[in-house]
This record gives structure tokens, sequence and C-alpha cells, in this order.
């Protein structure tokens, strides 16, 4: 009864925060109602794995409200052939639903508890075309690189070198970049080693470790 529950919910949160933001890709829709977010939050909010809003996991880290990610991978529009590289993964929900839709994913994890947990929690619902890699979240992977598609799931102030390098030519990235109390979605595409940015939608998330200016010139 517990999970005839949730899959009402997560309908629900499909028909009142997917559909009417315009997110229209059948397979992102499919992927959302295939994948059982309250496996992948913590424990202690099952319950809340639905809300309307992002979803604390650690310091400045959130699981991206639904309707912010769906939108997310709405722009992106990821192919059955191509590798994405999901950077602050959590739990690995945003890996799960991604891997359904790419020929692969990995997801880059600093928090070492929330790195094992989801390489366990997508094992269990195998989903085999996933990689969780253990790493500073502002490195990315380059071992697994190039990648086709780059997915932040957090705000930033600043861009990493290293996640533009990992990005192919003509590739896309999506970040949430975060100016004070304002924030907006932008999608880039890699031409001549430089990011091209347009404005896709306003949103708004913590920025992630690694991700603020003043942290830029820690590393």
């Amino acid at each position: 009864m517990r999970r005839e529950k949730f899959a009402a919910i997560r309908t629900a949160m499909v028909d009142s925060q997917i559909r009417p933001s315009n997110v229209t890709k059948y397979p992102i829709i499919d992927s959302m109602m295939a994948i059982p977010r309250e496996d992948f939050v913590p424990n202690s909010q099952r319950e809340l794995a639905y809300v309307d809003g992002h979803i604390d996991i650690a310091d400045r880290r959130v699981i991206l409200e639904p309707r912010t990610f769906s939108k997310i991978l709405n722009e992106l529009d990821i192919g059955s052939d191509e590798t994405v590289l999901d950077v602050g993964s959590g739990l690995g929900y945003s890996a799960a639903v991604i891997a359904n839709l790419a020929q692969a994913v990995v997801a880059v994890e600093e928090i070492k508890e929330l790195a094992v947990d989801a390489k366990d929690r997508l094992l269990e619902h195998d989903i085999h075309n996933s990689e969780v890699v253990w790493q500073r979240l502002r490195k990315g992977s380059a071992e697994h690189g190039p990648y086709d598609v780059i997915v932040l799931e957090g705000g930033v102030e600043v861009l990493s070198g290293s996640l533009v390098e990992q990005l192919k030519e003509g590739g896309r990235i999506a970040c949430i970049f975060v100016e004070g109390s304002v924030g907006e979605c932008r999608i880039g595409i890699k031409r001549r080693n430089l990011i091209a940015w347009r404005f896709s939608f306003n949103a708004m998330a913590p920025v992630m470790p690694g991700f603020s200016r003043k942290e830029e010139f820690l590393f």
C-alpha cells in the first residue's frame, strides 16, 4: 500500500509540477514517472519526496525541486547515445532519471557518505549505466570524459575551468547562475573551448561548495 501511495503522489507531481511547466518531452516525463523519488531522498524525508521545493541533503546542497530539474532536462534534450556528467548528484536521484535518457551517466559527489549511499541505491534499482565518483564537485571526473552534456545540481557563481575542459566541442551544459538573491538557469554550448550561454528560465538554488567567487582561489 505504501508503494501505491507514493506512486499516486508521483503521478500528481508530474501532473501538477512537470506538465504545467512546459516540459513536453515524453522520455523525461516517463523517467520521472518511473523513478521512485522517495527512494533517493534522506530516509527521514521520504514523506517530503514530492514536495514542490528543494530537499536539503547537506550544507549548501539540495535535491533540486522537480519543476526546476525537469525543465533543465527538457532544455538539454539528452539523447540515448550521449554520456552525461551529473555534478552534485547527492543520493542519486538525478542520475537515476538521467540514466533512463542517456547512454551513460557519471554522477560526481564529494560527500563520501552520499556517494556510497547513491551507488547502493542505484544498484538496488538495477541502474547499471551509471557510475558514482567520489570527487570534489568542481573537479568533475575527467577520467570518464569528455561528455556530451554536463548538469550541475545546484547554484553556481563561478564555473570551474576543469568542467569546461571535460565538455565535448558542441556539448551542452546547464547551470543555475546565482547573483545575490536572483538566479537563472542558463544553457551553454561549447564552441572553440569557450561556452556560449543563453538564458533559459528563472531558478534559484544554494551555491554549491567550490562554486562561489570567494572559494574560486582556494582550490
